[in-house]
């Protein structure tokens, strides 16, 4: 297996030379490693002595112990670098300016997971919009899209139902890495913002994270395993019901499932989900939905990636639970990722008409046709920010 190198090693292997004098910040978190495991702040602060004055964190911390939504991270000193530590995931979800004031360029080295309902992205984009009017340069260090970049699946967000789970239209899976999608971001949504990539090497578009040759390390703390991030782009919906999706467990977003569900009834109305197979599970979650109730449902475990459709495959499971559990199942109510009138599950999906057909009985596959045309648009539309070969 020839090893896909990192933004970040490819930084280091050759800084540009604006590196060598410009103040730098760095929003990261563990996942930002080398193949060494090496932290990339750490790395950072050793090959560029002195430039490095100020850290900033996404959801979970720079740390990553953050375990659910809305628990805010607070600032700290980082007692390794003795560099400020700065949370943008709370009360304040974008940079200050007394921040940006210390630097001139902010690097980005987050491992992102493929999905729109993940919020680095939209960290990210906080970042690009404070930066813009301050003349402040942002530099992604690219990672690989763990879910590959070939596949695109789902309806396109529509900008009233923007949120900080999905601040500008994307698919759910929408196939870019972090810096294409930011060279998205910046021209769809004219971001006037300097913004550089630093692309990885050796990765192709069909690639999963295990093609890479990389280390895996957990990108947030319910995550745990590739397997998670896969079948993530769907079960994350899940989020936004009172199912639980596992968290509390040692493998959240692949077992979900509730006191009230009946595995086998559920098995018998579903349509054929190609490439995976829902494996009868039992749990108990030890935090969240249901903690310390025993749950019935299934473990998703995919057999065939290139035919699996997360997204199609959750809405299946809901319009199901809707049929089957009329009065048990509901959707989740406010607050989430500090909206409090929205309901959840409108946020995740981008656009209130996903739950309207459910509600009225459309099939994830009448679901799916309604937006093939929004989709084949964003296809086109995204050629020209990708970076990396089939």
């Amino acid at each position: 297996m020839t090893r896909a190198v990192t933004g970040l090693e490819v930084f280091l292997q050759d800084p540009p030379a604006w590196a060598a004098r410009a103040r730098l910040g760095l929003l990261s978190h563990p996942a930002a490693v080398a193949a060494d495991l090496a932290s990339a702040r750490e790395l950072i602060a050793a090959r560029l002595p002195g430039r490095l004055q100020i850290l900033f964190s996404p959801q979970h911390g720079l740390r990553g112990e953050k375990q659910d939504n809305m628990i805010a991270s607070a600032d700290f000193v980082d007692p390794v670098l003795r560099l400020p530590v700065v949370s943008l995931y709370g009360p304040r979800l974008a940079p200050p300016a007394d921040a940006l004031a210390a630097v001139d360029v902010i690097l980005v080295d987050l491992q992102d997971v493929g999905t729109r309902v993940y919020t680095f992205a939209a960290t990210l984009a906080k970042v690009m919009a404070a930066a813009a009017p301050l003349g402040k340069k942002v530099v992604v260090l690219d990672r690989p899209n763990p879910i590959g970049g070939a596949a695109v699946e789902g309806n396109l967000l529509r900008p009233e139902w923007a949120s900080l789970v999905g601040p500008y239209p994307l698919p759910m899976r929408h196939g870019f890495t972090l810096g294409e999608l930011a060279r998205y971001y910046r021209v769809t949504q004219q971001i006037d913002c300097d913004l550089e990539v630093i692309p990885l090497q050796g990765w192709r578009r069909r690639d999963y994270f295990d093609a890479t040759g990389l280390p895996w390390v957990l990108p947030s703390p319910n995550l745990p395993t590739l397997e998670g991030a896969i079948v993530y782009p769907g079960q994350v919906l899940l989020e936004g019901t009172n199912l639980s999706e596992g968290r509390g467990t040692t493998r959240p977003f692949e077992l979900f499932g509730a006191p009230f569900l009946e595995p086998r009834q559920v098995k018998a109305i579903l349509p054929e989900l190609p490439g995976v197979f829902l494996r009868e599970a039992h749990f108990e979650p030890t935090f969240h939905k249901w903690a310390g109730e025993l749950c019935r449902g299934f473990q998703l475990h995919v057999t065939d990636r290139a035919s699996f459709k997360p997204y199609f495959a959750t809405l299946a499971l809901l319009a199901a639970m809707r049929e089957l559990y009329p009065g048990q199942f509901a959707w989740r109510q406010p607050p989430y990722e500090y909206e409090t009138e929205r309901l959840p599950i409108d946020l995740l999906t981008g656009d209130a008409g996903i739950r309207l057909g459910l509600e009225q009985g459309r099939s994830a596959a009448e679901l799916e046709d309604s937006w093939q045309e929004d989709l084949s648009g964003f296809l086109e539309a995204r050629r020209e920010f990708l970076l990396y070969p089939e």
